[in-house]
């Protein structure tokens, strides 16, 4: 058993937690929920009643929150979490961020004694539900090590892709895979619709071809019902775009593609569809083509 401090029980970081507390972890977790609270103690975890709480007697610290402004606020702050846990910790980020704040609090916390690996997750809300999420890493061999029969409770994947930071980049390539493909996917369905050809169809044989991918196995028939219930919202992919963008300027290459679709992704949450699901950027090549009151 594993004394865990676990900090953010939203969407992923909720069944996550309830997964490490089921796989025989003493799970002690935070959030600004009170909702997401409950959630965890009813999953055999316990609430904490703050940052500090949570990790003071912690094993290992696992994070898994929106964005780099919660993520430093919550590792840097004054009553954060290297303030707080005992040196030799473990703390594993599981949010998407930066990669240069992963790289900025690997090094704050070895100043701290605080080992962190970063290791955000790719499967969305579906994938944390049903413990089967990948996962990249970034950090030291020997932490991966001590992480991984963790990880193994919350993921079927987990791969140690290189040093810190490299789990995030790894992450910005994923999501700007998946945002290519949810765009061509897209566009083959309005254009398969505007020729008078059944897309539940058409889709059903390319996903048996060469164009099978993932997207097509989960995906094919809530977009062509235009179903967008989020398993992983618009706004959060925008958030996610501006990494990837953010990454190859500081890597000093040209992502033309990627930067269509972040347009796209940026155009669909201009147009009020940031709370759908990823797979409405059907919407925004619908409108593009004036095709939108027709499937209305």
């Amino acid at each position: 058993m594993t004394k865990l401090g676990f900090i953010g029980l939203g969407i992923m970081g909720g069944p996550m937690s309830a997964h490490l507390a089921a796989a025989g972890h003493a799970v002690r977790g935070y959030d600004v929920h009170a909702d997401a609270l409950a959630k965890l103690a009813a999953a055999g975890g316990t609430a904490a009643t703050g940052i500090a709480d949570a990790v003071a007697d912690a094993d290992v610290v696992i994070t898994m929150l929106p964005n780099h402004p919660q993520v430093e606020e919550v590792v840097l702050g004054p009553e954060g979490v290297l303030a707080s846990a005992r040196p030799g910790t473990l703390l594993i980020d599981m949010s998407t961020i930066r990669p240069e704040t992963s790289i900025e609090i690997a090094r704050a916390a070895g100043d701290k004694g605080i080992r962190v690996l970063d290791a955000p997750v790719s499967g969305g809300q579906a994938g944390a539900e049903q413990a089967s999420l990948s996962i990249m890493v970034g950090g030291e061999e020997e932490d991966v090590a001590t992480a991984r029969p963790l990880l193994e409770a919350v993921g079927s994947t987990i791969v140690h892709v290189g040093p810190h930071g490299a789990g995030q980049v790894v992450k910005a390539a994923n999501q700007l895979v998946v945002g290519g493909i949810y765009g061509l996917v897209a566009e083959a369905i309005v254009l398969m619709e505007a020729s008078g050809v059944d897309a539940k169809t058409g889709l059903d044989v390319l996903a048996g071809g060469l164009a099978a991918n993932r997207i097509l196995d989960l995906k094919r028939e809530s977009m062509v019902a235009r179903e967008f219930r989020p398993g992983f919202r618009i706004d959060l992919h925008h958030k996610d775009m501006g990494i990837a963008l953010a990454a190859a300027r500081q890597a000093d290459v040209s992502l033309p593609l990627t930067g269509l679709v972040a347009q796209l992704v940026a155009a669909g949450r201009s147009m009020g569809y940031g709370a759908l699901d990823h797979s409405a950027l059907l919407k925004v090549t619908e409108q593009l083509s004036g095709r939108s009151e027709a499937q209305e």
